[in-house]
């Protein structure tokens, strides 16, 4: 071993010097054909799709869902209570203002109007007998006066006279209030009968309107204020929809929108904001708008879902690309241009505006000619780009009819 010890020590050197050595020209030749391998790589063309910058009118739009409500309801209630003889009009039936719509029981209500008249008749009896009970008075009270003035009559006999005449005066007075009375009672009376004719009488609106629920048939007894039937305007018709505070802003009195149903799929209905809440809901955080639509043949109805679409804001002259275009690099957002000749691209940084379906307002320098929509990833500033022969007609197409 101590003889051997040394030449084993230089061996094991060799081995490790040799091994090291083979190593490192491996090395070196795999970093040599990595390098040229991206170098080639950087320099070859990368294949993307491109499109056409427009320069056209752009509108921000938004749609909300809600739901139809009518213009305005009437519940028609009778004032007195009663059996229902006769309901006239059913659901779906058109009304006009103040047109009966149903009819009570009034053999209660006739018979007060009997009494009632009665009781008048009977007051206007005491009347006429009060009236000639002080026409007597008024006599005998003259009679007394002038015999009391020839000194045949005495103090006390004029004293019972006056005293008689006043009495009777004071009959009179009673007589004649009770006449009134009576007279209001069989007014009262004949009110009362009348409510059993129940009408449809709404305030302001216009002249018709449609049943849109009925809560009653007949031989049903009701009570006094007892809902027998709802009655709506349905022209126009109200939409209704919730909007939060990011939309609120845009919105104004006045601004048209465009409805669709899915009750009549495929039409259109144009309407107008008519009222806009000054109030948010505190659960929702959200604030109504209200729009009235033209509904002239009530094919609307109160209850529909509907969505409402309203142009918020309108930029007439744009600079516009498609959504894909834009490319995120660093935090900022912007497009690669495509050169004039078509071979390389150019990173311009843009200011997104205004989105309409898969279009983007965009604005910044040098945005003109084409844009790149696919494979923005293979690329940077200065690349060298390929389009699709495809693509190089149809931009050339273009470029010819614009020419023309």
């Amino acid at each position: 071993m101590k003889s051997g010890g040394p030449k084993f020590f230089i061996l094991t050197v060799l081995l490790i010097g040799a091994a090291a050595g083979l190593v490192w020209l491996i090395f070196g030749q795999f970093q040599d054909r990595s390098g040229s391998s991206k170098s080639g790589e950087a320099l070859r063309p990368a294949p993307v799709e491109v499109a056409q910058i427009q320069r056209r009118p752009i509108e921000l739009q938004r749609t909300f869902s809600g739901e139809l409500e009518a213009l305005a309801e009437f519940v028609v209630s009778p004032k007195v209570s009663g059996r229902v003889e006769r309901v006239i009009v059913n659901i779906g039936d058109t009304v006009k203002r103040g047109q009966v719509v149903a009819e009570l029981d009034n053999d209660e209500y006739v018979q007060a109007v009997a009494q009632a008249q009665a009781d008048l008749l009977v007051a206007r009896a005491n009347l006429s007998e009060a009236k000639s009970a002080l026409e007597i008075a008024n006599r005998e009270f003259k009679r007394t006066d002038s015999l009391l003035k020839r000194g045949i009559a005495s103090d006390s006999e004029f004293d019972a006279a006056s005293q008689d005449r006043l009495a009777k005066q004071a009959k009179l007075k009673v007589a004649a209030a009770q006449v009134t009375k009576a007279e209001s009672s069989l007014e009262t009376a004949n009110i009362r009968l009348g409510y059993t004719q129940v009408t449809a009488g709404w305030a302001g609106g216009g002249e018709d309107r449609i049943v849109a629920e009925r809560y009653v048939d007949e031989g049903q007894t009701v009570a006094a204020n007892a809902p027998l039937l709802l009655i709506v305007e349905l022209h126009p018709i109200v939409g209704v929809v919730f909007v939060t505070e990011r939309d609120y802003a845009y919105l104004k009195p006045g601004q048209l929108v465009s409805l669709t149903t899915d009750a009549y799929s495929g039409e259109q209905y144009t309407g107008r904001i008519d009222r806009i809440a000054p109030v948010f809901r505190k659960s929702t955080r959200q604030a109504r708008i209200e729009m009235a639509i033209d509904n002239p043949q009530h094919r609307l109805k109160p209850g529909m879902f509907i969505r409402a679409t309203v142009v918020l804001a309108r930029v007439p002259e744009a600079t516009i690309v498609p959504e894909q275009a834009l490319t995120i690099r660093d935090d900022r957002s912007g497009v690669f241009i495509v050169s004039e000749d078509g071979r390389s691209v150019a990173w311009r940084e843009v200011k997104v505006g205004i989105r309409e379906g898969d279009r983007v307002q965009v604005e910044g320098q040098g945005l003109s000619g084409r844009v790149v929509t696919l494979g923005q990833q293979l690329v940077n500033d200065g690349s060298l780009i390929t389009i699709p022969a495809k693509q190089n007609k149809t931009a050339a197409g273009r470029e010819k009819v614009d020419a023309q």
